[in-house]
């Protein structure tokens, strides 16, 4: 039975290959996404390694808690005078102190300041450049000396740097001019994902970052016969309080713990993406299978005549189950390659450029992505094998039989689906319940519980019975991980993604009873909406082609041929170079020239798309199958648009809430709209003709109430721009902050039982506890606060935290926004390249820009569920061509010419994706609501743009994957056909 199933693979090249696509694109994201996470990781490890090559010893301050990337706040600094003690120690050869700041702007040629997406600019010092301490290798120029700088390479190249031009550098201060002594790079030659690297000597470093006196970290180099252990004893006895020292491995090893987060969830975040391509193949594979050994029947059925067995019927179906799915999987995991440079490429598009090595290719990636395709494949093949199973001997002799559409024994079915659906319920409960500590463990146990559930789902003789109980448990697991409270965030993913997933094939299933309405109710919208698209399309591409194809092949006379070639060359230059290069083709072959796709004309052919209409109804369980693919990936896709889009009405709202005066007001934040920005930038925009007041938010890390919270400080003149609702006291609260009041908002004072007049002990990260007295409990907007938690006033902040940076600072001035007041504005904050100045409206749409790139990189990620789909819906036609080539070939013969067989091809298709798109858009908008229901500061928005761009592109998906199949069922030649068996 082995080599038959593999003869019978060979024999169907073509479906065979179309059937594998679905499985290579998502083994494809799977791989790609682990050699991509794991290039990064090592990246970083010989970053942190280089940089830490010569030290021993690593002393740095320490933050009373974890501090999160982000945090708006640093770990303590270390005073200068306890480099001079670790020098003393008896253990010590040479130890060095630097400084560093994560807000050092280069300035370019044009005096603005050089932006690099989200990529930091990480400005450091230099000790002695040829110190064993030093990572970097001096490309050219000399190290720094005061009041220099040298710049990475990447940075240099890009801005035109040459060594010895003087140049602008801003960091906690105005703008300085800096010579440019040297250009450099890590001297293992890798770079830090698009980040700026500006070097200074100590002191000019110190003077640029506002820490004289103080340093970020000690290097230290023991003495050659000094254990490093020995050295950390030794520095221990000498360490103030706030200070913690490591070994240089360990340091090392702590630096590249804190990318660890943001990798590890970088890959969970892309492996999502690869899991839901897998899925979505997982049902072009069962319907591919399904389609295939329906159109095998009377084989099956020979095969049980010569006495094959049932194990030996599915066994064979299994066999090529598996054939495809491991050759698919190696395709698919070496394409990963390829996939993981294009993603390097994607992130640096939208502004995160990654660091990059080289690309790593672990043993951990080749059996992760080829188990993953193996066993979707596997599994997606169980159910059509069993069907093949159904097929009595007598089908054999039989003209047109066909597979039997119900189990024959029905109450032991629903017994067995009952009894797997249950037993799929218990292994996911206790999975997402008991080891919420572990998620790897979690994650398996979970796909195990839902794999059982879908089984049993499926097993159910009545397909509205199985998809009833999917619908029913998924909305129930996404109803609990929503909103039953404490939950952990591993829990309330894995809750979320089971019951979204149980959605899907529920409503897959259920799709099966509603195909004859939904496709005799989509028809005159498909002819129509591909009407309106060729209508569109004629002038641009239909009308040019045939230009040149007459101008090409006539017939006609030479002058009109020569102004038809001109005229269609004017209209598509890109058609031109098609037809040159058939005409190319034609000249060398004996090649008859046809158009590739059809560029029908633009009237609508009622009788050619009613067949279609029928086609499209005749088989609803084939219809609904492949719809489910695209439905899948137009369903994630909507539910992105309208969570972006309450996203950016909730943030509307809120600004609108809070600007009290909407047209006399500016923002003033960094060009890149997130950083920090020097508290000085905000006092020379004070000094701007016509300002009335100056309001700044600092925010940060604290702890209170044993837990890390994000804490804002503001001036008290938010007053006069902020209108904040309160529950308890009144705008009067900014001003009577003073040393040791603060404000809380409402869901915080409810959880932490806190009333005005409450105190309220806030840590901050120098270790220092002060008391404070709650004196306002606001309400926040819907769409969020540019407060956290606890607010404070900016003289208590600045009295705590080192080194404070404002975050936002907000600008009321005479008169209405308007050029002149912009101006002078920007005149103020000339020497502050980094800031920028805003109106409300621009504030707005600068913050949402920010959103728009992570939009851009999830559409893009999603884009590959869609092409899946777009393949599960060529391989059905495909194989539906093949089913129907007999019946065809009686349409040409009672005179369907070749183009109305390609229009009723293209009809079923443009029917079925607009299943797919209707199902998916209403499913994701109400999942999109369950979302939304569960978090605070969001409103729903329809996002009625993209609802359209997604329906135009369910048609042009439709069309496109006409394309192939239309044209093989066109070029049928009709007796052949006929005579086809």
């Amino acid at each position: 039975m082995t080599k038959f199933a593999i003869r019978g693979l060979l024999s169907r090249k073509l479906r065979t290959a179309l059937t594998a696509i679905a499985i290579v694109l998502g083994v494809a994201m799977i791989s790609g996404t682990y050699v991509l996470t794991d290039s990064i990781d090592q990246a970083f490890d010989r970053i942190f390694t280089d940089i830490r090559k010569g030290s021993s010893a690593v002393i740095t301050g320490r933050s009373a808690f974890d501090l999160s990337d982000g945090s708006g706040v640093t770990d303590p600094t270390l005073g200068e005078s306890l480099l001079g003690e670790v020098r003393e120690l008896p253990s010590v050869a040479q130890a060095e102190g630097s400084v560093d700041s994560d807000a050092t702007q280069l300035i370019g040629d044009d005096g603005k300041a050089v932006v690099s997406g989200g990529a930091p600019n990480l400005g450091f010092s230099i000790a002695n450049g040829d110190s064993d301490f030093n990572p970097l290798t001096l490309v050219d120029g000399a190290w720094p000396g005061p009041n220099e700088v040298v710049v990475d390479k990447e940075t240099a190249a890009d801005q035109g740097f040459e060594v010895g031009e003087t140049i602008g550098v801003q960091a906690e201060g105005p703008v300085e001019r800096v010579r440019v002594s040297g250009v450099v790079e890590f001297g293992s030659g890798l770079t830090i994902g698009g980040a700026t690297l500006a070097g200074f000597d100590l002191a000019t470093a110190q003077r640029l970052f506002k820490k004289v006196g103080r340093l970020d970290e000690i290097a230290i180099a023991a003495k050659p016969d000094a254990p490093d252990a020995e050295l950390v004893r030794q520095i221990k006895e000498i360490l103030p309080p706030g200070a913690q020292v490591k070994t240089g491995n360990e340091q090392a090893q702590s630096d590249s713990a804190e990318t660890s987060e943001f990798i590890s969830f970088l890959q969970t975040f892309l492996l999502a993406f690869g899991g839901i391509a897998l899925f979505v193949g997982s049902f072009v594979i069962a319907n591919s299978l399904s389609i295939t050994i329906a159109q095998r029947t009377r084989e099956f059925a020979t095969l049980r005549t010569i006495g094959a067995t049932n194990r030996q019927v599915l066994g064979s179906v299994m066999v090529e189950a598996l054939v495809v799915g491991t050759l698919a999987s190696i395709v698919g995991l070496f394409l990963g390659l390829a996939l993981a440079k294009g993603l390097f490429r994607l992130f640096d598009a939208v502004g995160f450029t990654l660091p990059n090595s080289g690309l790593v290719f672990e043993p951990r990636t080749i059996f992760v992505a080829l188990a993953a395709g193996i066993l979707v494949t596997f599994l997606a093949s169980v159910y059509p094998g069993f069907r093949a199973t159904m097929v009595p001997p007598i089908a054999a002799v039989r003209e047109g039989a066909s597979l039997p559409d119900e189990p024959l024994d029905r109450v032991r079915s629903t017994l067995a689906g009952a009894l797997m659906t249950g037993v799929g319920v218990i292994v996911g409960v206790v999975a997402i319940t008991t080891t919420p500590g572990n998620s790897l463990v979690s994650a398996l146990l979970a796909v195990l519980g839902l794999v059982l559930t879908l089984f049993g789902c499926a097993l159910f003789p009545s397909r509205t019975l199985g998809a009833i109980a999917s619908c029913a448990l998924g909305f129930a697991a996404l109803v609990y991980g929503l909103f039953v409270p404490g939950l952990g965030t591993t829990s309330v993913l894995l809750w979320m993604g089971v019951g979204v997933l149980l959605v899907f094939f529920g409503v897959a299933r259920v799709t099966t009873r509603l195909i004859p309405s939904l496709a005799a109710f989509m028809s005159p919208i498909a002819r129509w909406s591909v009407f309106a698209l060729l209508v569109l399309f004629w002038p641009f591409f239909t009308l040019p082609y045939w230009l040149l194809r007459y101008g090409a092949w006539g017939p006609g006379a030479p002058g009109k041929r020569v102004l038809a070639f001109v005229g269609g060359a004017l209209l598509n230059p890109l058609i031109l170079v098609l037809v040159l290069a058939m005409w190319l083709r034609k000249g060398v072959t004996h090649w008859a020239p046809e158009w590739p796709a059809e560029f029908p004309s633009v009237i609508p052919d009622r009788s050619t798309t009613r067949v279609g209409s029928e086609n499209a109804r005749r088989n609803p369980q084939r219809t609904a199958s492949t719809a489910a693919a695209l439905m899948i990936g137009l369903a994630l896709v909507t539910l992105v648009a309208t969570l972006a889009a309450g996203i950016i009405a909730s943030f509307e709202g809120a600004v609108n809430d809070l600007w009290k005066n909407s047209d006399s007001d500016y923002a003033i934040t960094a060009q890149n709209n997130f950083s920090p920005i020097p508290i000085d930038a905000a006092n020379a925009a004070a000094q701007a003709p016509g300002v009335v007041a100056v309001m700044n938010v600092r925010t940060g890390e604290v702890r209170a109430f044993k837990e890390t919270i994000f804490a804002t400080a503001v001036d008290p003149t938010a007053r006069e721009l902020i209108a904040l609702k309160w529950k308890d006291g009144s705008q009067d609260v900014f001003a009577n902050l003073g040393a040791d009041g603060v404000f809380v908002d409402d869901g915080y004072a409810d959880s932490n039982d806190l009333v005005v007049g409450s105190p309220i002990d806030v840590t901050f990260p120098s270790g220092s506890t002060e008391t404070y007295v709650v004196k306002g409990i606001f309400d926040p907007p819907t769409g969020g606060s540019p407060f956290g938690n606890v607010t404070l006033s900016t003289e208590a902040w600045d009295a705590k935290v080192e080194n404070p940076r404002n975050l936002y600072t907000f600008i009321a001035i005479d008169g209405d926004e308007n050029d002149a007041n912009t101006r002078a504005l920007e005149e103020a904050l000339a020497e502050f390249p980094n800031a920028k100045v805003q109106t409300r409206q621009e504030f707005i749409d600068n913050q949402i820009a920010g959103l728009s790139s992570v939009l851009n990189i999830l559409y893009v990620l999603l884009a590959l569920s869609v092409i899946v789909s777009l393949f599960g819906i060529v391989n059905t036609l495909v194989l539906t061509v093949f089913e129907r080539t007999r019946e065809i070939g009686m349409l040409r013969a009672i005179g369907m010419t070749r183009r109305q067989v390609r229009r009723m091809i293209r009809h079923e298709s443009v029917i079925t994706a607009l299943i797919g798109a209707a199902l998916g858009i209403v499913l994701g908008i109400v999942l999109a609501a369950l979302l939304i229901a569960r978090v605070d500061f969001l409103v729903f928005s329809f996002p009625t743009t993209q609802v359209i761009v997604f329906v135009i592109a369910a048609v042009v998906v439709g069309i496109v994957a006409a394309i192939f199949p239309a044209r093989r069922a066109a070029k049928l030649d009709p007796l052949q056909a006929i005579a086809y068996e």
